[in-house]
C-alpha cells in the first residue's frame, strides 16, 4: 500500500529504529516536515498517512481520494477532522499511553528544581559564591522536602495516576479533582472506582494543595482552567506544574500571580501556540520561580520508540482487518 509519513522529524534527531515500520510498509515515503503546499500533493494517492501534527483539515481530506488510514503519532486528535473521515470512511488510529514514565519524571523533575533552587544555586556557584563563602555549604535559597506535602492532580488518567505513584513514594499526600460537573471548575478526571485517591471539589484542590498538576485534556470546559481566580486560590507558596496542554493556563494571569508572589512557582512544559512564533510571556519574563520547557515531557528516547512502535502495531491490525485504537 502507498503509504507517507508526513513529518517524521517531529519524533527526533534520526535516533529511533524504524525496521518494524519499514517491514509493514517497504514503500513509505518518509518527509521530515510538510507545509501546506506539499501536503496535497503528498497525500493524493496515499493509502496510509501517518502524521503528527500537520493539520489534515476536511478540504484536505475530500482531495484524498485513495486514504483508507490515518494514523496519529499522538493520543490527541486536534489537527484531524474526524467528521470528514468518518464519512469518507477513512479509518483514523491514535496512540495511546506510551510516554507515561516519561512525563511523570519530567514532572518531577520540574517539582524539584523548584524546590530545590538548583538554576539559582548552579548561578550562585558559577559566581563564586561558593568558593569564597566561610561555611562549608551555601544556603541562599530555602529548600522544601516533598515528604508530608500535598500534591493535587487535575485529570487522574495514566499520566496523573503515574505521578500520584510516584508521589506517594515521596511521602506524599494526593488527592484528586472530582469529575465534571455542572460547574465548569469541577473538572477533569475520569471515575476511579478502585483507587485510594482522595476526591476533592477543584476549588478545594487549589486551597489544599502545595503542588498542583494538570493531566487533563484540553475542551471548552478546561480552557483557561488556571485563570486569576484559580491562581488566588492557591497557597502563596504553591507550585503550578503543567505537562498537559498550553490552553489550560491563562499565561498573563500566571505570569502576574508569579510576579506578584500570589504563588510560589511554576513549571510548565506546554504553551498554547507551539511553536511560540508570536512570542509568550512565559518566556520573556525570565523569573527565577519559573521554569519553562519546550514541549519535551514526552520525548524520553524510549517514548518516542514506543510511540513508533504503537504506529506498526496500528497498522499491522489494519491491515489484518483489526480494530486497534480505532476513532473512527
Amino acid at each position: 500500500m502507498k503509504a507517507v509519513f508526513l513529518d517524521f522529524d517531529a519524533l527526533g534527531p534520526g535516533d529511533l529504529d524504524t525496521a518494524a515500520l519499514c517491514t509493514l510498509l517497504p514503500d513509505l515515503a518518509v518527509f521530515g516536515t510538510t507545509g501546506e503546499r506539499e501536503l496535497e500533493e503528498r497525500i493524493a494517492d496515499a493509502e496510509i498517512v501517518i502524521v503528527n501534527k500537520v493539520p489534515l483539515t476536511r478540504s484536505v481530506l475530500e482531495q484524498a481520494k485513495r486514504l483508507k488510514l490515518i494514523c496519529l503519532v499522538a493520543t490527541g486528535t486536534d489537527n484531524v477532522c474526524l467528521d470528514t473521515a468518518a464519512k469518507q470512511a477513512i479509518a483514523v488510529c491514535n496512540i495511546r499511553n506510551y510516554c507515561t514514565p516519561s512525563v511523570v519524571q519530567h514532572v518531577f523533575a520540574l517539582i524539584l528544581a523548584l524546590t530545590h533552587h538548583v538554576r539559582e544555586y548552579q548561578d550562585l556557584l558559577s559566581g563564586g559564591a561558593w568558593r569564597n563563602s566561610p561555611q562549608f555549604c551555601l544556603l541562599d535559597f530555602p529548600i522544601r522536602e516533598l515528604e508530608g506535602k500535598t500534591l493535587g492532580i487535575v485529570g487522574l488518567g495514566a499520566l496523573g495516576k503515574g505521578v500520584a505513584a510516584v508521589a506517594k513514594a515521596f511521602g506524599m499526600e494526593v488527592i484528586a479533582a472530582r469529575p465534571a460537573g455542572r460547574d465548569r471548575r469541577e473538572v477533569s478526571c475520569a471515575q476511579d472506582r478502585n483507587g485510594d485517591v482522595r476526591r476533592v471539589a477543584f476549588r478545594q484542590l487549589l486551597q489544599l494543595s502545595d503542588i498542583v498538576s494538570l493531566h487533563c485534556p484540553l475542551n471548552e470546559q478546561t480552557s483557561n482552567l488556571i485563570d486569576r481566580e484559580a491562581l488566588m486560590l492557591m497557597r502563596e507558596d504553591a507550585l503550578l506544574i503543567n505537562t498537559a496542554r498550553g490552553g489550560l493556563v491563562e499565561p498573563v494571569a500566571l505570569l502576574d500571580a508569579l510576579t506578584n508572589g500570589t504563588i510560589g512557582g511554576a513549571g510548565i512544559d506546554v504553551l498554547a501556540q507551539e511553536p511560540p512564533v508570536d512570542g509568550n510571556v512565559l518566556i520573556e519574563a525570565s523569573l527565577p520561580n519559573l521554569i519553562v520547557t519546550p514541549h519535551i515531557a514526552w520525548a524520553a528516547r524510549e517514548a518516542r520508540q514506543r510511540a513508533l512502535d504503537e504506529v506498526a502495531a496500528n497498522i499491522h491490525a489494519f491491515l489484518h482487518n483489526q480494530q486497534r485504537n480505532r476513532l473512527v
